[in-house]
Order: structure tokens, then C-alpha cells, then sequence
């Protein structure tokens, strides 16, 4: 099964991924890992991608679709894919039908009041990278990561101002992607404001499995 995860910033899409490829025995591919893998491998994209996000400006659509292409090319893929992070534009969704058809673009829907709610009070261990938050998941120690004792923070992007500007950018740029999917007869809508378990429960029941 080929899928896509759409959602906003603080939707869980990473998350529900993850237990999704457990479901389905398929590998989740996000355009971050990508990115890292091949800067890893300095090849030409790679490094391109590296002057780019060095630069701070975000990687243009054609290095994007070419990255994603590669990707999918590789013979690891025969029972499908979870695509999370692509496409973001209509542009780069069109792009991806001329080598990928999708069986299922799942559309895990949070309204901003929720975003600005789990982003704003989401909190990140500088040492190990685990995520606390400071209503729903604080740690047992204020500010002191429960794992490995490091120190737990808030990150820039995750302010409140950074987070409207993050939400605003979805809904020009990838929101759009709903109503291109939904014409197409692909998507399928996910609460994604319940508890974690609930939501895995109603995605499994949105693709009939």
C-alpha cells in the first residue's frame, strides 16, 4: 500500500508513521530522512541540499521531486511506502504522479487551536531528543529529563510565534493538497485530536484494515 500523511505541524504525523509501519510492514519515508541520507552520501543532490539548507532557505521543489524520485526508485519497496513531509504543493503532487500512483492519502486533521496547544506547550530533551509536554507529558522533574537527566527546553520553532507562522505556511502552501487529493477520490479523513491509541484505532478503520 502507497500512502501519504498529510496534516499540520503538531498533528502527530511522525507518531502515527511509526505505528503505522508495525500495521502495514511498510517503511515510512520522510523528506528529512532524505535530506540526511543523501547528505550523507555527497552526492551531487546531496550536496546541493546541503548548500541550501546551510543557506537556511528551504530545498526548491525540482531538488525536492528529484530526492523522492531516487528514493522511491530503490528495490526496497516492493509492498509500498508511507510518504510523510512530501508532497507539500500541488506542484510536487503532480510531479509525483508521473512516477508514483498512491493507493490512500490519509489527512490527519487537527484545527489550529489544537496545534498552538500541543506545539506551544511541547518541550524537547537537549541531550537524547525525547518529547515531554508541560500539560499532557511532563517530566517527573522539572525541566530534567526522566531518560538521561539532560535538560529539557523549548525549542525556537516551537514559540508560539513561530508556530502561527508554521501554521500559516501549511495552509497556503499544503493545505491545498486536501481538496487536490479529495477530487481525486484518495483522501481519507482522520481525527487526530483524540489520544494516540484512538487515532491509530480510526486510521485502521479509515483504510478498512
Amino acid at each position: 500500500m502507497k500512502l501519504i500523511f498529510l496534516g499540520p505541524p503538531g498533528a502527530g504525523k511522525g507518531t502515527l508513521a511509526a505505528r503505522a509501519v508495525d500495521i502495514l510492514g511498510i517503511p515510512h519515508i520522510s523528506t528529512g530522512a532524505i535530506f540526511r541520507s543523501a547528505i550523507a552520501a555527497q552526492s551531487p543532490l546531496g550536496l546541493k541540499v546541503k548548500a541550501v539548507i546551510d543557506a537556511g532557505k528551504l530545498v526548491d521543489d525540482e531538488t525536492t521531486i528529484e530526492l523522492v524520485k531516487e528514493r522511491l526508485s530503490r528495490g526496497d519497496l516492493p509492498r509500498g511506502y508511507i510518504l510523510d513531509g512530501f508532497p507539500r504543493t500541488i506542484a510536487q503532487a503532480e510531479a509525483l504522479e508521473t512516477f508514483s500512483a498512491v493507493d490512500r492519502v490519509v489527512n490527519f486533521d487537527l484545527p489550529d487551536s489544537a496545534v498552538l496547544e500541543r506545539l506551544g506547550g511541547r518541550r524537547v530533551c537537549r541531550n537524547c531528543g525525547i518529547n515531554y509536554h508541560i500539560v499532557f507529558n511532563k517530566p517527573r522533574e522539572e525541566k530534567i529529563c526522566d531518560a538521561c537527566g539532560g535538560e529539557v527546553y523549548a525549542r525556537d520553532d516551537d514559540r508560539e510565534e513561530a508556530v502561527a507562522k508554521r501554521l500559516e505556511v501549511y495552509r497556503s502552501q499544503t493545505a491545498p493538497l486536501i481538496g487536490f487529493y479529495r477530487e481525486k477520490g484518495l483522501l481519507v479523513d482522520v481525527d487526530a485530536q483524540p489520544e494516540a491509541n484512538t487515532v491509530v484505532e480510526n486510521f485502521k478503520k479509515a483504510l478498512g484494515l
